[in-house]
């Protein structure tokens, strides 16, 4: 899911509803808007799932007027933030997607504020046309950049999650030491900010990300999520160990609380770690310059933001490296 992502800038129209791709699945939508060639399918399951390409990773998977339904393993495993803090009233995705989870979020905290961010706004719009995700009085969806977004913020987030990344490449202004400082700053005294990143085998720049957030927070901790390629980063601003049988107390508590149909305490018991202080894999990333520049829509001839692997669901065997 997506802010700054950098695709084609050529424009097409629509094809019609309901052309077939192969023998399961339907196209019920496909355009070139800024930023990517945006497709929407749906199985025979009544699945609807949102890519980037035909051939591209899955974005999001969503069975349209059930919230509940979470089918992308990294999608359940990105709520673990919620064991980090006390039932949030301001949440901030950067990324909407088919809006899988600010969806369930707002299902299970009504009440609660929920700003949603995406660059482009024909994935804003296929997610309210398609995927159900319906703006109210306590969650809506802004056309923006992310990191501009987070700069403006004057009132901090008690929980934020940044899915940022489209299936081939990663803005790199979204990964820097810079616009971390930023996220800290939006983020209250005790929140979280919850990353999904793509593991050290597709990600070259995977150990650089992993210490730029511990420069600027006071702890990080990575959640392997099983049979993916998928991190979870967790970042706290403030010193706060969270022991493994801990974390899957809490975590089992949320999930039987709020009747999730997943157990968040199974997705902690597996491969959650705290990344040790004496981490120097990597290096610290920095802006280029000019800093803060909004990634624009490119055509297929401009130079690329160099690809450092996708953090999206894949269908690829799990990483066997060692984590820090």
């Amino acid at each position: 899911m997506m802010s700054g992502r950098t695709f084609l800038l050529a424009m097409v129209p629509a094809l019609a509803t309901g052309t077939t791709t192969g023998a399961a699945d339907k196209v019920l939508y496909e355009k070139r808007s800024p930023y990517n060639l945006v497709v929407v399918t749906e199985d025979d399951q009544g699945l609807r799932t949102l890519s980037f390409d035909h051939y591209g990773g899955r974005q999001s998977v969503v069975k349209v007027g059930d919230p509940d339904h979470v089918e992308l393993p990294y999608a359940k495993a990105m709520l673990m933030g919620l064991a980090f803090i006390e039932p949030p009233k301001r949440m901030l995705m950067i990324g909407l997607g088919g809006g899988t989870i600010p969806s369930l979020l707002h299902a299970h905290y009504p009440a609660a504020i929920i700003d949603v961010v995406d660059i482009d706004p024909d994935v804003v719009h296929v997610a309210k046309e398609f995927f159900g995700f319906r703006e109210d009085a306590t969650m809506r969806a802004h056309v923006d950049d992310g990191r501009r977004f987070i700069e403006k913020c004057r009132d901090p987030y008690d929980l934020i999650l940044l899915d940022a990344f489209s299936d081939e490449e990663i803005p790199y202004h979204l990964a820097t030491q810079q616009f971390l400082r930023a996220v800290r700053r939006a983020v209250s005294p005790r929140g979280v900010v919850v990353a999904n990143v793509w593991s050290r085998d597709s990600n070259p720049l995977y150990d650089s990300m992993v210490r730029t957030y511990q420069s600027v927070f006071d702890e990080l901790y990575i959640l392997n999520v099983r049979n993916t390629g998928n991190r979870i980063l967790i970042a706290v601003p403030r010193t706060q160990q969270v022991r493994s049988g801990e974390l899957v107390k809490r975590a089992r508590a949320i999930s039987k609380e709020k009747r999730f149909r997943f157990d968040l305490g199974d997705l902690a018991e597996r491969g959650f770690r705290r990344v040790p202080a004496a981490n120097t894999r990597g290096r610290i990333l920095v802006d280029r310059k000019p800093a803060t520049r909004p990634e624009q829509p490119r055509d297929t001839e401009s130079a690329p933001v160099p690809a450092v692997g996708s953090p999206m669901e894949r269908d690829v065997p799990a990483s066997n490296a060692a984590v820090p």
